[in-house]
């Protein structure tokens, strides 16, 4: 899992500055996703009857109409053969951008958002790509009511978090896009003093964790690990953790926690309810 998740980071780093947006043109009826993150999105806006394929990680919505589609190792003539008019991707391996536009199939290319304005503005482009701009706009309006109606929820607390991305304790810096979502909540990530390399996401130990008694975990390996708040609490020494011991250990579905789509909001309010637990 965490292998996939560098891939995904790596792919970003080096779109920062590529976008290859599509040209003006009639709305697709023929969709691609790429990106999990995008199909979310897509449907989220009302597009979703456009969509004719997604990749194999685009499990959600349910009704995604998921194929063998890789988006780490995209194939031309693979994604051709859906007769698509328009493919969205989330990285550029292999210059699949390209080989697509050689055939004259248009490109979205919509890298790993870093903050929730990247979040946003992704949405709302893929509304002006479809033709379904009201309902994007819509739904950004409602993502942003609905995450500053659970900040402003929480009371304020000088409390400490860990994201776990998977059992052998490779976390989040502060520097990542799930960790500006903590930081709008005043934590302290202890992965942030962590972090040597800068890379945004240190494996941290057992014992450094331990010594830093976090007032909040949140689990990001619920799915693809079977970790949860009764796993945490049974590791040698965790029990006396501050986040098990107030029961301030959240399960996130995999998927929630590491997508920059329409769902960031179910991450945003479960922490928000933890964080108002009495201690």
């Amino acid at each position: 899992m965490f292998h996939r998740l560098t891939l995904v980071v790596a792919f970003a780093a080096a779109l920062v500055f590529l976008v290859v947006e599509p040209a003006s043109a009639a709305a697709p009826h023929r969709i691609i996703s790429l990106s999990p993150t995008a199909t979310e999105s897509l449907f989220a806006i009302g597009a979703g009857k456009q969509v004719v394929a997604v990749d194999d990680q685009s499990d959600y919505p349910k009704r995604a109409p998921r194929t063998s589609l890789s988006g780490y190792t995209p194939n031309v003539e693979a994604i051709a053969g859906y007769h698509p008019d328009l493919v969205v991707l989330s990285g550029n391996p292999n210059d699949v951008v390209s080989g697509l536009r050689k055939l004259g199939i248009r490109v979205l290319l919509q890298p790993a958002a870093r903050n929730l304005s990247e979040a946003y503005a992704e949405i709302s482009r893929l509304g002006v790509v479809t033709g379904h701009t009201k309902s994007a706009n819509a739904l950004v309006r409602r993502m942003k009511t609905a995450i500053a109606k659970s900040l402003k929820s929480v009371p304020k607390l000088r409390l400490s978090v860990y994201h776990e991305l998977d059992p052998t304790y490779y976390s989040a810096t502060s520097q990542t896009f799930i960790g500006r979502i903590y930081k709008l909540f005043g934590l302290r990530n202890i992965a942030d003093a962590a972090d040597s390399t800068a890379s945004g996401y240190p494996q941290l130990s057992g014992e450094y964790i331990l010594s830093q008694n976090p007032g909040l975990i949140v689990l990001a390996d619920t799915r693809c690990c079977g970790q949860s708040a009764a796993t945490v609490a049974n590791r040698p020494g965790w029990g006396g953790i501050a986040a098990v011991r107030n029961h301030r250990v959240v399960g996130i579905d995999d998927s929630v926690a590491s997508r920059w789509g329409p769902r960031v909001v179910n991450l945003v309010q479960a922490v928000a309810k933890a964080l108002k637990r009495r201690g």
